[in-house]
């Protein structure tokens, strides 16, 4: 497998193509952002942790049905993944009101909710991601009906999964976000990743924050803090 010209660089990501026309190599990068890119930072072995941390979700997930872009994790920090044209939609799950929507909604974070909520934002930095509903990116061409009916089925399934797992290792999934791609055929499937970085997780005991709200809030221990989920999560696997 030879890896040939940067295609795209993120805030969290750098992808690449490869010599084979149906494969990326995607690598992940320490680099911190919060708020929409205003706050940057480092957080030290991020990219190695985030890799790990979305190789392993990406590898039970689709061992329990839900198709992702993930090929193999390669080393510490790249990943191969299938080549998809990523939906402008970004997907929200929440199950406990915490971050955004407790300010939109004025309510104080941790209050629990009677079932989750799904949310789309509209992919767009520039734009600041603005909330958008399923009528809207049907409207204008981001997803088609079927499409994002299948789009909810997979997140709603993908929550049901990491909460059971997160639960085992004794984390709380707060909320998270998703991104699908659309394979060359038009098969819509999981992608970009899951981590640290994507989703917000507490400790169930004392509900510590372990996620990149401890870089958005300045609560320090950062990295420490996303080596804790690696580490319940490896030990799932014992």
């Amino acid at each position: 497998m030879k890896v040939l010209e940067q295609l795209y660089e993120g805030k969290a990501k750098r992808v690449f193509k490869t010599d084979d026309d149906n494969l990326y190599m995607v690598e992940y990068k320490d680099d911190a952002t919060a708020f929409n890119g205003q706050k940057k930072g480092t957080i030290a072995h991020k990219g190695v942790l985030n890799n790990k941390i979305s190789g392993w979700f990406f590898k039970r997930l689709a061992e329990n049905g839900v198709d992702n872009h993930l090929v193999e994790v390669v080393d510490d920090d790249h990943q191969l993944v299938k080549r998809v044209e990523i939906v402008k939609l970004e997907v929200i799950i929440r199950n406990i009101i915490a971050g955004s929507m407790a300010k939109r909604l004025g309510l104080e974070e941790g209050t629990e909710i009677s079932e989750p909520i799904i949310e789309f934002s509209y992919k767009d930095d520039d734009l600041g991601d603005p909330l958008i509903n399923r009528y809207h990116a049907q409207a204008i061409g981001v997803a088609t009906k079927e499409e994002i009916d299948t789009i909810m089925a997979q997140a709603f399934k993908v929550n049901d999964l990491l909460s059971k797992w997160l639960d085992e290792a004794n984390l709380i999934l707060v909320d998270f976000k998703l991104e699908f791609g659309r394979t060359p055929d038009g098969k819509i499937i999981l992608a970009d990743e899951i981590s640290p970085d994507t989703c917000r997780l507490w400790d169930k005991d004392t509900r510590k924050k372990l996620d990149k709200d401890r870089f958005r809030q300045d609560l320090g221990d950062v990295a420490e803090a996303y080596v804790e989920v690696w580490n319940r999560l490896q030990k799932l696997d014992k």
